[in-house]
């Protein structure tokens, strides 16, 4: 009797469950689009944006050509009309749950489905969900989206206030705002009202995907994987399932691992939202390492939710059949079996154990993050947008973004925060090719206006990007934004701006409601144990960023005016921003500035693409004719700039790196451009290396040789033993003193001058090899010569030995020899070089070069030779398509470098438009000043 009843309410349960139908389908078609007050319609694209719309129609010219941008600064005064037609399905209508899914609505926007109103969006930073039960209806279905002019809306929340935010480089003057500055009131991407390496390029649009989204029945809505301990021996994982159900019903979780059982749990779901948690361990665990220290594995974990459901033998009562064997026996039917993949999930997920330490030392606050147990140079750039038109960023732009930095050392990227919580696929090929993500919260350089709305707009924003984000294995530490903390504190803001009319108080408590509560409490709730700072830079709650306490921002070569050895001594515990600006490539430049009028650093095109003004290119001259003999052809003067740049970012890259552990990181400004521009970057718009992204390559190198020359009144006159010593590292008072204080360049000739050499080792086991000495001049003599054996231990940086200059080139100039160190360990040889004197003093001579082409698969090698040294070796083609494996290198007297050139140019043309550049050229000429 008792097994009878059991097999009714078996048979009952089952009858209540409803099939799972979950249905997603993009609505991209058929949109069209039209200005506020005209009734002319023309053809859109979704995703997109308007000024790509008007583009398509030719109605503007690409913004991005000589001076167009001052032409389009009316369309953001303007509203925007978008419309498209579609029609559900039949699955769709009889749905038990309708959504439109708003992935990106840029930025004020009024959404209307059957002229009835369904969102009023004001934030482009989140997804908006609607429930359209009721509102979608069966054959044509109008959806309309208004976007409303962010000047419209906020040039009045700026009239309306008795002071004016701090801004960051918001350039209202070219938007026709004059000085009303409206950025810090709308939530969109900061850059596009304008900074100093991008214009003022205020869009509109469905920038990212819209979704109708139907089910019925069961769906997973989340799956979040949260690793509570993990090490090589065994990861302790919790995942957190959210299940909406439109019935109760019984069912299983099961997760595997790469196929292998992970755990199972039965679970009584009830109507809505469920949210059950598994905790499990998994054994010897494939751990997931950063680029450069070992695999960046990825586990591939799925869940599987079932619905239980009897044996159909057991309802055949009566039948003569036995059912004493099958009592108990239950079918599993997989949710995902049905229509709509509704109950199965697939995670790649990197399993690594990372913190990130703040901890009190005996120097102040250290910075630095531990992977898996190993302590972690972070070795990186800053990225911002990587285009204004943030529709045309697809899937392999971002591929070849995040490729082109493992593929020169590096191991995290930061997302800056004036751009955009960066596309699902960005942090995938981060996860992927190891690179960690430093993610700032969208806030930068500003103060904000904050009310109850405002707030609950932004705990919105973070809550939606946390959640997206939380499994990838990239994600280290959230920050609450770019520089505020140091706009208020340490760059006269709070004064200027507040005291004076007595609201700093009321001012500051918004901003802390911000950065200090609502973004912190997000980040503890949704991120899984990853790490939150209120800012970047940042220190102490009260106080500028002093960079021994916490990370660093260091602009005293740049904009300080310091010279470039200034790196070497500035001791910060983690620099997560530097930097040197320079030109695109010549071939770029023609892509934007193509008349030969125009050829000329201060004209009117060249400056519109300097959005950092006047003020920049005196620097890059300034710091030219300091080191470097300065062209008067425009097409050499960009070649000098970029040597110029590589130069100083890579004896940054160095003079951070040397001082490990005192400092655990150097993050540089910056990887990418948004437009075709002057800027600090090592990539520029149309994704060409500059001379600094090749020579990070070598500067972000797992082991680096580092010579230093350096007058011996900065050392005391003391030489090291070749024995290892620590690096003596400044206490709290004399590493303020030191980036206070200006540096001078050293003197020349090489009386008074040391050659100081460190070792540095990120790799997680020491190394043991021969390191050699060459004191060889211009032609390839070699004047001194000396090898020893030196061991580097792990995860650290080691003073090898420093010599008197004097001593290593007798009676030679100094102006005629270079020092080249080698390092050799294992199947690898580590090398730089090292110069007595500045570049522009150097007696180079114009290097007959020769160069033998051979074709391969996709392209051509080419190898290079050369009579005497050859400084930063440049090699070039017609156009920007041609990407050559390496660039900018130096070359010693009798030796062949064979370069990899990815072409579809046939033999005949590439041959004609090779050209190879040096920087000795015209040392003997009179095309210099």
């Amino acid at each position: 009797m008792m097994i009878r009843k059991t097999i009714t309410s078996l048979l009952l349960l089952a009858a209540t469950v409803v099939s799972a139908s979950v249905s997603q389908r993009t609505l991209h078609e058929g949109w069209r689009f039209r200005q506020g007050n005209s009734e002319i319609w023309h053809p859109a694209q979704v995703p997109g944006n308007t000024h790509l719309d008007l583009m398509r129609e030719r109605i503007i010219e690409d913004p991005f050509y000589r001076l167009n941008e001052r032409s389009v600064q009316w369309i953001d005064k303007e509203d925007w009309m978008y419309e498209t037609h579609f029609q559900p399905t039949a699955e769709e209508l009889a749905a038990s749950h309708q959504t439109l899914v708003f992935k990106g609505l840029d930025t004020y926007a009024d959404v209307y489905l059957n002229h009835q109103r369904i969102l009023v969006a004001d934030n482009m930073h989140r997804e908006w969900r609607c429930n359209v039960e009721g509102i979608l209806k069966e054959g044509d279905n109008l959806l309309e989206v208004f976007f409303k002019s962010p000047v419209k809306m906020n040039v009045p929340k700026f009239d309306a206030l008795p002071y004016r935010h701090n801004t960051g480089p918001d350039h209202s003057q070219m938007g026709g705002l004059f000085d009303k500055t409206i950025s810090p009131f709308a939530r969109t991407a900061g850059f596009e009202y304008g900074w100093d390496w991008g214009p003022r390029l205020v869009t509109f649009g469905i920038w990212r995907p819209v979704l109708l989204e139907t089910w019925s029945g069961t769906r997973i809505a989340d799956v979040w994987y949260i690793q509570k301990d993990v090490t090589k021996a065994r990861a302790q994982l919790r995942t957190i399932v959210e299940v909406e159900a439109d019935s109760a019903q019984s069912a299983t979780i099961a997760i595997t691992a790469d196929g292998k059982p992970a755990t199972t749990k039965a679970v009584a779901l009830k109507p809505g939202l469920n949210t059950i948690t598994l905790d499990y361990t998994l054994k010897n665990p494939r751990l997931w390492w950063t680029n450069g220290l070992g695999e960046p594995y990825l586990t591939t974990m799925k869940l599987r939710l079932t619905r239980l459901t009897p044996d159909p033998s057991l309802s055949r009562e009566g039948s003569g059949h036995s059912q004493s064997n099958n009592r108990d026996k239950k079918l599993s039917t997989p949710l995902s079996e049905q229509r709509g993949a509704g109950g199965e999930s697939s995670t790649r997920l990197g399993i690594r154990s990372l913190r990130l330490h703040n901890d009190k030392d005996q120097y102040g606050h250290n910075l630095y993050f531990e992977l898996n147990g190993e302590p972690l140079y972070a070795k990186g750039s800053n990225m911002v947008p990587n285009d204004n038109f943030l529709s045309r960023v697809n899937d392999s732009i971002y591929r070849q973004v995040v490729a082109d930095a493992a593929a020169v050392n590096m191991n995290m990227i930061r997302v800056w925060g004036g751009g955009i919580y960066e596309d699902d696929a960005f942090y995938r090929y981060c996860d992927e090719m190891g690179i960690l993500v430093w993610q700032d919260f969208m806030f930068a350089c500003q103060t904000y206006e904050v009310d109850s709305a405002f707030l609950a707009n932004i705990k919105e924003e973070a809550i939606c990007n946390v959640r997206r984000l939380r499994n990838h294995a990239c994600m280290a530490v959230y920050a609450g934004n770019n520089e505020e903390q140091d706009v208020w504190f340490g760059w006269g803001g709070k004064k200027r701006y507040f005291e004076e009319l007595g609201q700093a108080d009321r001012v500051w408590k918004m901003q802390h409601s911000i950065f200090y509560e609502v973004l912190p409490e997000v980040v503890r709730l949704y991120g899984g144990g990853i790490a939150y700072r209120p800012s970047s830079p940042w220190a102490f709650e009260d106080t500028p960023s002093d960079g021994i306490n916490g990370d660093d921002h260091y602009w005293g070569v740049w904009h300080g005016g310091e010279p470039i050895e200034a790196y070497f001594d500035h001791h910060v515990r983690f620099q997560s921003e530097y930097g040197f600006q320079s030109f695109p490539e010549y071939e770029s430049v023609l892509r934007y500035n193509p008349d030969p009028r125009d050829h000329d650093i201060y004209s009117e095109v060249m400056m519109a693409h300097q959005n950092a003004g006047t003020y920049a290119n005196h620097r890059i001259e300034e710091y030219m004719g300091r080191d470097y003999r300065v062209p008067k052809d425009f097409k050499r003067f960009l070649y000098v700039g970029q040597v110029l740049q590589a130069d100083a970012v890579k004896m940054g890259m160095e003079a951070f790196r040397r001082d490990r552990p005192f400092c655990m990181g150097g993050i540089v400004w910056q990887l990418n451009d948004c437009w075709p521009v002057a800027s600090w970057s090592s990539r520029d718009y149309y994704g060409r290396w500059k001379a600094l992204h090749y020579v990070t390559r070598k500067a972000y190198d797992d082991i680096l040789v580092s010579p230093r020359i350096k007058s011996s009144s900065a050392s005391g006159d003391v030489i090291a033993t070749p024995t290892k010593q620590v690096a003596a590292l400044p206490t709290e008072e004399n590493a303020k003193a030191m980036q206070q204080q200006k540096l001078h360049l050293p003197s020349e000739g090489a009386d008074g001058k040391l050659l100081e050499l460190k070792l540095v080792n990120d790799r997680r086991t020491p190394a043991t090899g021969n390191l050699k000495l060459q004191a060889m001049t211009i032609d390839g003599r070699i004047v001194f010569e000396q090898t020893q054996k030196v061991k580097l231990p792990k995860n650290d940086a080691i003073d090898v030995q420093t010599w008197r200059v004097k001593d290593l080139i007798g009676d030679e100039m100094a102006e005629n020899v270079i020092f080249y160190i080698t390092y050799e360990t294992g199947s690898k040889t580590y090398y730089n070089i090292a110069y007595p004197v500045r570049q522009k003093d150097m007696h180079y001579r114009k290097p007959q070069l020769t160069t033998a082409v051979t074709p391969v698969a996709d392209g051509y090698n080419v190898s290079v030779s050369t009579d005497i040294f050859a400084r930063a070796v440049f090699l070039k083609t017609k156009g920007i398509n041609d990407f050559f494996a390496d660039n900018y290198f130096d070359l010693l007297p009798g030796q062949t470098r064979t370069i990899h050139v990815r072409t579809s140019k046939p033999r005949a043309q590439f041959l004609k438009e090779l050209e190879t550049t040096t920087l000795g050229d015209d040392y003997e000429t009179n095309s210099i000043q």
